[in-house]
């Protein structure tokens, strides 16, 4: 107990300390406008030389310090979370491998150090997936591994196109290739990497299935490290998105995630997969921002949306601690007084999430929404937005009703209450931050206030579809039982927009009924059968066979010898009759 609680101390400090150096010298850097290149030669063997470049600029170091400094307090919180955990250092480890293959995706300007960090990612969040040994995290498990495996596929076919261009530092060459047809196919397939690591359209399913993993793991990944990976990739390649057609296919697909995400929370009663179909939603509006061409906002909104998100997250950890397991948020009500220090963080990350002003996410969020309303964008685009920002709002508000209002809904007698202290501090670090982090942010990334001019109706749109989604939260979160019967009434249409446009079901009977099946066939009559038959095992048959009779008449064994020699007279004889 005490080598874990010094693992977990020792985690803690380390990454603090790194973080805060990290973000200070990340705003130096901004500035003062500079850049740091840092090659470090690993082998060099006569003219040939392994060079792993790193490159430092603000947006580097700023994101490092964030995921350092939320990774920190994710770890601190961990320690009594995951206290009654046997391997709590094998969790602690898994949690700082994840953080290292992180740190390696964001300083790389290499096509090659990138996929260290990718694959990296992809393994030790499978390892984490599975933590709690059961079918259900198996398959979790293998969901996401194989889904981001299709991401990692690209990115090595895009590493085999970069050897068109004598290096695979990708940062030197797309200014000047952008218009290159080799580096349009690298574009598509980053895009493709990007959409499965951050789970857009069709590759949505396996980031609700990642809620089988603890839920420090949880605020860790939905916050500033896995699904933000292929936002952060995305913006490092935005000169390939802007003005052609893949800008526009991103858009529409971001959009679209965004939408669906927003819908199927509506229909959730899972606690943790409510917030984790809420992060798909902010997913959706960082890179369809990003297809717009304002890599910088989106960058702003994936620093302040990993600030409230981990606090969600947490939040969510320490009320499920407290109701012995149970994530279902119907069993839960009256939770403000019985946990009021955790139902403020709760609220509060709540309120940052639906654009409340002067919180985290107003800063980004409102900027974002004017933007759109400023640039010219179509119509479609423009609905799917707004309609998914009333959507965020409506959700987050049936989320407060159920869990924070009302009456308890679970046992009588119930262990409710905020005396956790080591998750209260690691929360309240964040709620600190989920309140005063965008406002500062918003100082030091835009030191020119932006004046957008808008017409009233446009300028106030944001505002009225909050107010109208948090109306349509509050009437959908009634227990009302004309609202059940409706729902059942329109059946499939309810099940369909509950169950991610049946994403899901795609991702894994649709995958293995039909594919795997016909994999399964063609293995067992081609590779199992005539190329068995007619090749290794064959030959070997026939060889045993022949060497049985050799060894027959090489024992000088008479009787089998005459029976052969007469045998083979007869059929002699009645060939030649015939």
């Amino acid at each position: 107990m005490l080598k874990s609680l010094s693992i977990c101390l020792v985690s803690f400090l380390l990454l603090f300390v790194l973080a805060l150096i990290s973000v200070f010298l990340g705003f130096y850097f901004i500035s003062q406008e500079l850049t740091v290149f840092m090659e470090w030669e690993v082998l060099a063997l006569h003219s040939s030389g392994i060079v792993m470049t790193f490159l430092f600029d603000w947006m580097s170091l700023i994101f490092m310090g964030f995921v350092m400094f939320i990774s920190s307090l994710v770890i601190f919180y961990s320690r009594e979370y995951m206290g009654a955990d046997v391997n709590i250092n094998r969790f602690i480890l898994l949690v700082l491998m994840f953080v290292l293959s992180m740190m390696f995706l964001i300083i790389s300007p290499n096509l090659i150090s990138i996929l260290l960090g990718w694959d990296g990612l992809g393994l030790v969040s499978y390892l984490l997936v599975i933590y709690y040994q059961n079918v259900k995290s198996y398959n979790a498990g293998m969901l996401t591994a194989l889904s981001n495996r299709i991401g990692d596929v690209a990115l090595l076919l895009a590493i085999a196109w970069m050897l068109n261009f004598g290096s695979w530092s990708y940062i030197y060459y797309l200014e000047a290739s952008r218009d290159s047809v080799e580096m349009k196919i690298i574009g598509v397939l980053i895009v493709l990497a990007a959409m499965t690591k951050s789970a857009q359209i069709p590759f949505s399913s396996w980031l609700p299935a990642a809620m089988a993993a603890p839920t420090p793991v949880s605020a860790l990944v939905h916050s500033s490290t896995l699904v933000t990976a292929g936002v952060y990739l995305l913006i490092r390649f935005n000169v390939l998105l802007a003005g052609n057609w893949l800008g526009e296919f991103l858009l529409l697909f971001a959009g679209l995630t965004m939408f669906m995400a927003g819908m199927g929370a509506n229909f959730e009663f899972d606690l943790k997969k409510i917030i984790a179909l809420s992060t798909l939603s902010q997913l959706g509006l960082m890179m369809s921002i990003l297809a717009m061409g304002f890599p910088v906002l989106a960058f702003f909104h994936l620093l302040t949306h990993a600030l409230f998100k981990a606090l969600l997250f947490m939040c969510a950890g320490a009320i499920i601690h407290n109701m012995s397991d149970s994530q279902d948020i119907r069993f839960m009500g009256g939770l403000v007084n019985q946990m009021p220090l955790t139902a403020a963080c709760f609220n509060l990350s709540n309120l940052a999430l639906c654009g409340m002003p002067f919180l985290a996410g107003f800063y980004s969020k409102d900027l974002i929404l004017e933007i759109v309303s400023l640039n010219y964008i179509n119509s479609m685009s423009f609905i799917l937005y707004f309609f998914s920002t009333g959507l965020t709002v409506c959700y987050s508000l049936r989320l407060v009703y159920f869990s924070m209002s009302g009456d308890f809904n679970s046992m009588t007698l119930h262990p409710l209450s905020d005396e956790g202290w080591t998750m209260l501090r690691g929360m309240l670090g964040l709620m600190v931050m989920a309140v005063l982090g965008g406002s500062m942010l918003g100082w030091i990334l835009f030191p020119t206030p932006a004046l957008i001019c808008l017409p009233i109706y446009l300028k106030m749109l944001a505002v009225i579809v909050s107010i109208l989604g948090g109306w349509a939260g509050y009437e959908l979160a009634k227990f009302a039982l004309s609202y059940k019967l409706n729902a059942l009434t329109w059946y499939f249409s309810s099940s369909f927009v509950g169950s991610m446009w049946f994403m899901p079901f795609i991702s894994t009977y649709g995958v293995s009924k039909t594919p795997l099946q016909a994999g399964v066939l063609a293995v067992k009559s081609f590779d199992q059968g005539w190329s068995e038959n007619c090749g290794a095992q064959g030959m070997y048959s026939l060889f045993i066979t022949w060497s049985r009779y050799n060894q027959g008449w090489q024992n000088n064994d008479l009787k089998t010898y005459l029976i052969g020699f007469f045998f083979w007279i007869v059929v002699l004889l009645i060939l030649a009759f015939l």
